[in-house]
């Protein structure tokens, strides 16, 4: 890479960034090689307000013939390759794009690799800039476009921006109080209220393993610095569930492996309350002004960013009911749709191709629309009804004819829409921190993607996992929309996790996936999958007891009384076919997805081995105390 050419500034604003060539000229040239072939590359070191400079490279088309749009990519992960004379292999979303004609521009955001200022954790948002020195992604933004029109030749004034995650997060921020260029955005698995059910907390629990995995490669930079080659941290176990287990209360992570190197871990450790830190990063509370077209996109199978995307929606939505605003969710796991079929998870079979759909008929026909003139606008709501596994659209989301209605606990096992009669009924199971229920059923060295759509019948045969499910269902039920559990708990600790599973029983008959070598007792290398009977995870999620009443001010429980747990878990839109059983488990523990409780009121991250105690828990299904799970239903066609 030449020096040279990395730190090159094309700052002329007489001049701009001209390009020439055409499409026709150019001889024909491998595929791997199209980038180069129809773009040109610039580098540029973008003023800020407050004198900052941000490392931007833009990819501009040779064929001067034609005005083209922005594509805007801003992330914390790097624009590599750098240098003028080194291309990305692809450009844009997916390939519809670079092959229409875009100037795509990728940005390294504040404070991250060859960008100038100090990186901050979700950077919070400034309502009301008093000078110039009050900055934040949506002046980047603003600033960036500012240079870009004037700079870069052929655009033709709009701009569209898109982002998976992070960047997904840096999208929602950058069309706040929006640049007037912006005409379209599109934030996928926006990271939006990290404590609120995104990357750092569910349900006020730590979600462990992901988070400490992230910060071992996620860390600030003292200066403005190219990509370096980090080692992979090494747990020195392929078992998570042994490692964190071993490593004993959380705060043992950072004093035995990270040893301070990371603040921004401890950040997300530290902050087990929602205080001021998280509310002041909570975005869907500024997304105001946002006057571009927006495609919200999510995945209903994402273990990182799930709630992120409803949050986003519902937020614009209601601080600006003009703007033209759609939720798009198909089974995918974190970013799944923009690579991949996406038409199975694990062993949950979708039967298309949802990925290539999205990509090709929702994603680049929204841009073209809003950016080109091209098409039509998009529904208010486009998901993937899993079960059936079709595409739906909706006028609103959620659909307005779902009504709510009750999946209620019974004695025996049992769960169905009616509540119970009984004046007495109760079950109860004992939750031990040295024993913790395991998320999946099978040695893992990470989260991996499928566990949201895991087979629950390992935990099913725990004792303590409370187990409910329906009798075969007659006939289909929909399901569209949030679904909330509401327990009537007892503990006779002084807190406790309680964790609801929402679970699709396949009926025992299923057929397996179609595999000759495993024949009777003949199976001498994996066991076979038998689906007759599978438990497939649709939705859960923890709720740390203590939060149930205050997420600022948590409360420890009365052992022995009993007290409410309700809460809210993201959307889903499911279809239990006629013959399936639907299934509800409650349990105390889900490790190492989420840190342990000690199951008693104490600071969680800084426990003694002495604050982890056994408790035994009960869930009530009386009359006067029903428990449930509420979830809204759609009438049968």
């Amino acid at each position: 890479m030449r020096k040279g050419s990395l730190l090159r500034i094309l700052l002329c604003a007489c001049t701009g960034a001209f390009v020439t060539g055409s499409f026709a000229q150019e001889k024909p040239a491998p595929e791997e090689d199209y980038v180069k072939a129809h773009y040109t590359k610039y580098e540029y070191r973008i003023p800020m307000r407050d004198g900052i400079h941000l490392f931007t490279s833009v990819y501009v088309p040779k064929d001067t013939s034609q005005q083209y749009p922005f594509m805007v990519d801003r992330t914390p992960y790097s624009v590599a390759p750098y240098g003028e004379d080194q291309y990305k292999k692809a450009l844009g979303p997916s390939d519809e794009f670079e092959k229409s004609g875009y100037i795509f521009v990728y940005q390294d955001v504040r404070g991250r690799y060859l960008s100038e200022g100090k990186f901050v954790e979700m950077h919070p948002h400034i309502d009301d800039k008093k000078s110039p020195q009050d900055v934040d992604d949506s002046s980047d933004m603003y600033d960036t476009m500012e240079f870009l029109l004037k700079h870069v030749a052929n655009n033709n004034g709009k701009a569209g921006i898109w982002g998976i995650s992070y960047p997904g997060f840096y999208t929602s921020a950058s069309i706040i109080d929006s640049h007037p260029s912006i005409k379209a955005a599109s934030p996928q698995a926006p990271m939006t209220d990290l404590f609120m059910g995104d990357d750092a907390y569910h349900g006020g629990a730590f979600m462990l393993d992901a988070n400490f995995g992230f910060y071992t490669f996620f860390k600030p930079f003292d200066e403005p610095s190219l990509p370096k080659h980090e080692v992979p941290f090494d747990m020195g176990t392929p078992n998570v569930y042994d490692f964190y287990l071993h490593a004993g209360p959380t705060s043992n992570l950072d004093k035995l492996y990270l040893k301070g190197s990371n603040p921004l871990y401890n950040d997300q450790m530290y902050h087990t309350t929602y205080d001021d830190y998280w509310k002041a990063r909570d975005l869907s509370q500024h997304m105001k002004n946002v006057k571009c077209a927006v495609l919200v996109v999510g995945g209903w199978f994402d273990a990182e960013d799930l709630s992120g995307p409803y949050k986003t929606f519902y937020a614009i939505n209601k601080f600006n009911p003009g703007t033209t605003t759609t939720l798009v969710e198909g089974p995918w796991v974190h970013g799944g749709w923009a690579r991949g079929n996406g038409d199975h998870l694990g062993d949950a079979q979708f039967n298309a191709k949802t990925g290539e759909f999205f990509r090709k008929s929702i994603q680049f026909p929204f841009f073209e629309y809003y950016l080109k003139g091209k098409g039509s606008p998009m529904p208010k709501a486009y998901v993937f009804e899993t079960g059936t596994n079709a595409w739906r659209t909706y006028d609103a989301w959620p659909p307005a004819p779902a009504k709510a209605k009750t999946l209620y606990l019974h004695a025996g096992g049992k769960l169905s829409f009616d509540p119970p009669s009984e004046k007495e009924g109760s079950d109860e199971y004992v939750s031990d921190p040295a024993h913790p229920v395991p998320f999946v059923g099978y040695t893992t060295d990470t989260v991996p993607q499928r566990y949201m759509v895991d087979d629950q019948r390992f935990a099913s045969t725990r004792t303590d996992v409370l187990t409910y499910q329906t009798d075969p269902l007659t006939e289909d039920v929909t399901i569209a929309g949030p679904i909330s559990p509401k327990l009537k708990v007892a503990t006779t600790g002084t807190d406790s996790d309680f964790v609801v599973k929402l679970i699709d029983v396949y009926p025992t008959d299923y057929p397996d996936p179609e595999d000759d070598n495993h024949a009777g007792k003949r199976v001498l290398d994996a066991p076979p999958l038998h689906m007759g009977g599978y438990q497939q995870l649709l939705r859960g999620e923890p709720m740390r007891g203590k939060f149930r009443s205050s997420w600022e001010k948590p409360e420890a429980f009365t052992p022995g009384k009993t007290a409410e747990v309700d809460f809210t878990m993201p959307d889903l839109n499911h279809t239990f076919r006629k013959g399936h059983r639907i299934m509800v488990q409650v349990q105390s523990s889900w490790f190492p997805l989420t840190d342990r409780n000690p199951q008693t009121f104490t600071d969680i991250p800084n426990a003694k081995p002495e604050d982890f105690k056994k408790a035994t828990e009960t869930v009530f299904h009386n009359h006067d105390a029903a428990s449930g799970v509420e979830v809204l239903v759609l009438p049968q066609p």
